[in-house]
């Protein structure tokens, strides 16, 4: 069996948390040759390069960004050991690891994760966003415990996995004020050669507003396209042109990018999914989010 190098780890951990070995090598009293060779040495162990070199700076590959999370879970529950041999109280908080596909949009992401932060126990919520197959791999190794995607798990998937509905919604069409209230009248065909901002062609939304636009005989004016769901309301609200948002989110998109209503497609739905490899939940911040989402 190969062993960790635990000083191995503990140098890569403050390289990539103070951001370069010079820093490093002061918080720990060495050169930094030492703690490079040492970096080194772990790379051989683990079979990863987990820096790059960037200009002059080292940069986390994506092997060295898993590492340093791992790491970091590993020095704070070393730490809890030493305070719980010393007889100092701990209080550890739970611990939340969450998987955002990238084509939810953020706004209803937290909206299903706000439910997590008011427990009565602290809880410690680390979230990851990427592709729904990168968070569905990383769900069924046991690095994730429930990922929110747009549409549920492949049956294709090797690890069995549970997609819980979230629900639903319709589609809203936003634009800044002026541009809304000219293509709130006629809508949905106002939006014919309207302007418009949208989710990269890749997505599940994206395809959902498409399939909706083609029955609808519309065609509008393609400005621009976003894989962050974020700054494409940015750029609605510097009067780009309309932006697609979950009508469930409608409210929160207008008080806080200043967009109105041109319209609401209910037959554009989109659906949510939290999913698990537990059918039944036991993760008391993973039954919270459902069960808080699930009663609207």
């Amino acid at each position: 069996m190969e062993f960790l190098n635990y000083h191995h780890l503990r140098y890569f951990w403050m390289v990539a948390r103070e951001g370069g070995l010079r820093k490093a090598a002061e918080k720990l009293n060495l050169s930094q040759p030492t703690i490079s060779a040492q970096i080194s040495a772990l790379e051989r162990s683990v079979g990863e390069k987990l820096f790059r070199r960037s200009g002059r700076s080292l940069v986390l590959t994506e092997a060295g960004r898993r590492a340093f999370e791992v790491a970091q879970e590993i020095f704070s529950l070393g730490q809890e050991f030493m305070d719980h041999v010393r007889g100092h109280r701990v209080s550890r908080a739970l611990r939340l690891h969450a998987g955002i596909s990238d084509s939810v949009p953020k706004l209803l992401a937290w909206e299903i994760l706000a439910p997590a932060f008011r427990l009565k126990e602290p809880v410690q919520v680390n979230c990851r966003e990427g592709s729904a197959e990168d968070l569905l791999g990383a769900l069924a190794t046991g690095r994730l415990d429930v990922v929110i995607a747009g549409e549920p798990a492949p049956p294709s998937l090797a690890v069995k996995v549970h997609s819980h509905a979230l629900g639903f919604c319709g589609t809203a069409f936003c634009a800044v004020p002026a541009l809304a209230k000219r293509l709130r009248k006629g809508f949905p065909e106002s939006l014919h050669g309207a302007p418009m901002l949208l989710p990269q062609a890749n997505t599940a939304w994206r395809q959902l507003i498409d399939a909706w636009l083609h029955r609808q005989g519309i065609q509008p004016q393609l400005v621009a396209e976003f894989d962050d769901a974020a700054l494409m309301k940015v750029a609605g609200a510097a009067g780009l042109g309309v932006v697609p948002v979950p009508e469930r989110v409608l409210a929160d998109a207008s008080l806080r990018y200043g967009l109105a209503r041109a319209g609401v497609a209910k037959d554009c739905r989109v659906s949510y999914f939290a999913i698990t490899v537990q059918r039944r939940i036991t993760h008391p911040a993973v039954s919270a989010m459902l069960g808080a989402f699930q009663e609207k």
